[in-house]
């Protein structure tokens, strides 16, 4: 076999085991509660640290592998992943596992954003249509496996296993990276925004923590009016110092394009809505209805499940169908999905949510490939990798700080999750539904009216005619 068909399989293999880590970890947060002791923040940073790290470093990451090396990054990132993965197998306490999951997403985002750039000048032609198909495979394989994959790992060995099976899989990868992977750079050079990672990434972190923090410390506290404060002041500097640079890591002239802003709102209201209840879900299966992690994962298969079908039709379906349409439907069925299973009550069982899933998986099935395709189609090709991070970032910030202020509507009515009532707690649950279907139907308007096939662009530059497909059903 052909080396460049051996890259291929280093590199799927690789983003398999990053996306893996999104949706595997939910189903284990029971278990890693009860074996680390930790509170509802912990549970709720232990999926943030990772998701914060790798919207942080996304963009950046790829203006690195454009100075110094495509397979450089993409290698270092492997194996900061690996240490990483170890270090959360060897955690004693949430404090450690939380660290090592920030770790674990900076690797992530050096492994991420260098992906489709490898693919791309690796693979030419009609080849490239097969390498780019075969990576969307594996993104949708990643998502509709995870939480089975998880609740298996969890209950027939333990919890330790969903980073710990990361390190074979990790080492094998890099193998093939080093060893089959050629190495590339941007003949056009770049340049490291330093401020504009600074600023981002602190002003994220400090709206998360504020909210994460906010019942803990006390709303009116001064710690949490300040990091609101430290928000909004490293926002606005991120601003000024990205309109002030010739070439910014985050083209903020982009969301003059109206069609870019609605894909990057609807990228940001699937993940703050849908995906950010996922945390949710696994505790409700498994405190209230009382499912072993196996049993969760596997009541997890008709939302990811469905999904992967559905991505699949959507993705064909792209050459023909105006990418609104999809968006708008598919966010549509996420909302109504949403709001399904919020008519639940203390008496509720898996079967009241059961069409709720279904029905999400179809919008997340519909919605994904055609996002990914109007997120790369709106600039022209040689802009294509900086505006497929900046969705893939507003995809990390929607489910940070979605998990951040749903965690804080739940925390009203449950502020100890293992000593709640059936009552209290489903009362905390639809509340935060109820804020999760306002996220999902602003997403489901900005969709229906910001899209439009002409701000498409073609690849000679011009005005696209009719909606191009997608390879990469996005995750």
């Amino acid at each position: 076999m052909h080396r460049k068909w051996w890259a291929l399989i280093a590199v799927c293999a690789a983003i398999f085991m990053l996306l893996l880590d999104i949706t595997i970890v939910n189903v284990a947060l029971p278990s890693i509660q009860k074996s680390l002791g930790a509170t509802f923040s912990q549970l709720q940073w232990i999926v943030d640290a990772y998701a914060l790290t790798l919207a942080s470093l996304l963009l950046t990451s790829g203006s690195i592998s454009d100075i110094y090396g495509r397979r450089l990054v993409f290698s270092a990132g492997l194996i900061l992943f690996v240490l990483a993965s170890a270090g959360c197998a060897l955690a004693q306490d949430p404090a450690q596992l939380i660290g090592a999951r920030a770790v674990q997403g900076v690797g992530g985002a050096m492994m991420f954003a260098t992906s489709l750039a490898i693919l791309a000048t690796t693979f030419h032609g009609r080849e490239r249509g097969v390498a780019l198909g075969a990576f969307g495979a594996t993104t949708g394989l990643a998502v509709a496996v995870g939480p089975t994959a998880g609740g298996m790992l969890t209950e027939w060995a333990n919890w330790q296993w969903i980073f710990i099976i990361n390190v074979p899989i990790g080492i094998a990868a890099l193998a093939l990276t080093l060893t089959q992977v050629q190495e590339s750079k941007s003949p056009a050079g770049g340049r490291i925004d330093a401020i504009g990672v600074v600023t981002f990434s602190g002003a994220l972190f400090a709206l998360v923590l504020a909210l994460i923090e906010g019942d803990a410390w006390g709303w009116d506290s001064r710690r949490v009016i300040g990091l609101f404060v430290a928000s909004a002041v490293l926002l606005g500097l991120f601003v000024i110092a990205e309109l002030k640079q010739s070439r910014p890591m985050f083209d903020l002239g982009l969301l003059r394009n109206r069609t870019f802003l609605g894909a990057g709102i609807v990228a940001f209201t699937l993940s703050a809505s849908m995906f950010a209840m996922f945390l949710l879900f696994v505790l409700y299966l498994q405190y209230i209805l009382g499912y072993s992690p196996v049993e969760t994962g596997v009541r997890f298969l008709p939302l990811s499940g469905v999904s992967f079908i559905a991505a699949a039709v959507s993705g064909r379906l792209t050459v023909v169908v105006p990418r609104r349409m999809l968006m708008g439907i598919g966010m549509l069925c996420v909302t109504v999905a949403l709001c399904w299973m919020s008519l639940i009550d203390a008496s509720s069982t898996w079967l009241d949510l059961l069409g709720g899933f279904i029905l999400g998986g179809i919008g997340i099935g519909l919605v994904n490939p055609a996002l990914a395709s109007t997120a790369v189609g709106v600039v022209e090709p040689q802009r294509s990798g900086m505006a497929s991070g900046i969705n893939s970032t507003f995809r990390q910030v929607g489910i940070a700080t979605g998990i951040a202020v749903l965690g804080v509507v739940f925390s009203q009515s449950v502020p100890n999750v293992q000593a709640t009532t059936a009552t209290l707690f489903v009362e905390g649950f639809v509340n935060a539904l109820h804020v999760a279907i306002g996220i999902a139907a602003a997403g489901t308007i900005c969709a229906f009216t910001l899209i439009r096939e002409r701000d498409m662009v073609s690849q000679n530059g011009g005005a696209a005619a009719e909606p191009q497909p997608s390879p990469t059903p996005a995750t």
